[in-house]
């Protein structure tokens, strides 16, 4: 079985989401654990911690389903020591407010080295990040995905991404996310059989199935190797319908949250209902 759902807003409440999930017949959900451009985190009552929880049990969501997003400001390999603590202080924030509504994962962005150094001294200082915050916290599974290699993002190879987890200590709570518009705009084709099973045969080496915590299912509006995180809905960009039909079919996904992140909310329900389609 996958879990199929949509990152929904929470400018309703983080209660509010699961309901608006909930109605999509979604089996899984994603959502930003705070106003994604600001440091700040709202403090979080007991009240809605309590009625989180309660919703969950109420709409059969469990932790497994659940893939919460971090904020964008966040940059784990940044070169000036000032935004670079100031962003493990963030994460760490996030972290234990994940940890107090009971929830298993934080997904994250890995970090960029905006020209002030290489890449590989970005990729140890983001390992070292990540060593900080697990340290400081507890329960929660850091979840890093992959990008497109806009900019000077990193974490668009798999060998960034395992350069990453083989310098993190704790490999009980760190894990992969992978997006599939990000992939596919980094330069790995999905879009045939052939090159499907390539691309994961790779992944599966440099990385391990046993790190994969989610995914993100998106199409992509721009081509193959662009380097842009252009999201689009399903079978509407330059990835195509074949892809998500092979996907829906590979069992290694299963029991994974899968989050669509496609761009026309409103297509939202039709999409999970051809997904789940396409996993007979």
């Amino acid at each position: 079985m996958k879990y199929i759902g949509p990152h929904v807003s929470i400018s309703k409440g983080i209660v509010q989401s699961l309901e608006n999930s909930y109605k999509l017949k979604s089996t899984a959900i994603g959502f930003f654990i705070k106003n994604p451009l600001r440091w700040k985190i709202s403090k979080i009552s007991k009240k809605v911690i309590k009625n989180f929880k309660k919703k969950c049990k109420k709409y059969n969501y469990s932790m497994k389903q659940i893939l919460p997003h971090s904020g964008f400001l966040v940059n784990l390999g940044h070169p000036n020591k000032f935004f670079l603590n100031k962003s493990i202080k963030s994460l760490i924030d996030e972290v234990l407010l994940c940890d107090k509504l009971g929830l298993n994962f934080l997904n994250v962005h890995p970090g960029s080295h905006l020209n002030k150094f290489s890449k590989k001294m970005c990729l140890n200082r983001i390992s070292e990040s990540i060593n900080i915050i697990l340290e400081q916290t507890k329960n929660v599974i850091l979840v890093l995905e992959n990008t497109a290699g806009q900019g000077t993002n990193l974490g668009y190879r798999f060998e960034h991404l395992s350069d990453i987890l083989d310098k993190v200590n704790n490999k009980n709570r760190i894990g992969i996310c992978i997006d599939t518009c990000h992939l596919f705009a980094s330069g790995y084709d999905i879009r045939d059989l052939d090159n499907y099973y390539k691309t994961f045969s790779d992944f599966d080496k440099y990385i391990g199935f046993n790190y994969l915590k989610g995914i993100h299912l998106n199409d992509s509006k721009n081509n193959l190797g662009s380097r842009k995180d252009r999201h689009e809905n399903l079978g509407l960009g330059y990835i195509g319908k074949n892809f998500f039909k092979i996907f829906m079919k590979d069992k290694r996904f299963n029991k994974k949250p899968i989050i669509l992140e496609t761009i026309n909310n409103k297509l939202w329900k039709k999409e999970i209902s051809w997904l789940k389609k396409q996993a007979f």
